[in-house]
């Protein structure tokens, strides 16, 4: 009698992929921006959800970063990338952020930057870091400098150090997670208490949302990149600075500076 033997694949790990994870925070970014628009974080269900929905944004990009850094073929060009992106969305960010009267009677108001300029800041820190023409002072330097550079910019700090955290400790889970919770708690938790001076109690508890991300890449996160195609590559570009235009719009004009 023949026997036969079936070899035992392992089962995939359900989940979402790294493209639907990341239309998944557009959209908690969103619902952040609209928030800061549009509701006022004072209204303890709408305002105070919205956020902390919204807290996804920057640790999930930081991540993204990390990963995508880990999977391209050309950091050269993922860099250039986020470097022209991040000076297309500069206006639309500001007109979002200030208005056209703002910024007119105060330039000043010019300096500030969107995610995509500290992205672009934490993507050339993953490049000083891995450079085998820098000595470790010159790396770490350097690095110092980035971090100080993007306190102009959103996720200030944060979404430099975050990605090369990830980088660093790739093969090390439990450090990797270690330290994004040493970076990020601490600073949002010193966010929350600040904002709420004067404020209701629960003012600033919406940065707690933070916590939500290594639940979301733990619990939620195949480990698959998703399908490639230029849409899914091109769509957050777009999208980023498109979507500031059209929030600063409704804002300014339709709403009136709400």
């Amino acid at each position: 009698m023949e026997m036969t033997s079936t070899a035992v694949m392992p089962a995939e790990k359900k989940g979402l992929d790294r493209n639907q994870l990341k239309y998944l925070v557009i959209f908690t970014m969103v619902l952040d921006h609209m928030a800061w628009g549009f509701v006022d974080a004072r209204i303890p269900v709408l305002g105070q959800v919205m956020h902390f929905f919204g807290r996804l944004t920057g640790p999930m990009m930081a991540y993204f970063l990390a990963e995508g850094y880990h999977h391209t073929h050309d950091v050269r060009k993922y860099q250039k990338r986020l470097g022209i992106f991040a000076l297309v969305s500069w206006l639309p960010f500001v007109f979002f952020e200030a208005g056209l009267e703002t910024i007119a009677e105060n330039p000043m108001a010019l300096i500030i930057q969107g995610v995509i300029f500290t992205l672009f800041l934490g993507i050339t820190a993953l490049r000083v870091w891995d450079s085998e023409k820098l000595s470790k002072p010159q790396k770490v330097t350097l690095v110092v400098l980035l971090t100080l550079l993007s306190l102009i910019g959103d996720w200030p700090i944060m979404d430099v150090l975050g990605p090369l955290f990830l980088h660093v400790y790739r093969n090390d889970r439990r450090k990797r997670w270690l330290a994004m919770v040493l970076l990020y708690a601490p600073l949002n938790l010193c966010i929350m208490f600040m904002s709420g001076n004067g404020q209701p109690w629960y003012y600033g508890w919406y940065n707690l949302g933070v916590g939500l991300v290594p639940l979301l890449v733990i619990f939620c996160y195949n480990g698959r990149g998703g399908k490639k195609s230029a849409f899914n590559k091109w769509f957050f570009y777009v999208f980023y600075p498109a979507h500031f235009v059209v929030l600063g719009v409704l804002k300014w004009y339709v709403f009136g500076g709400v």
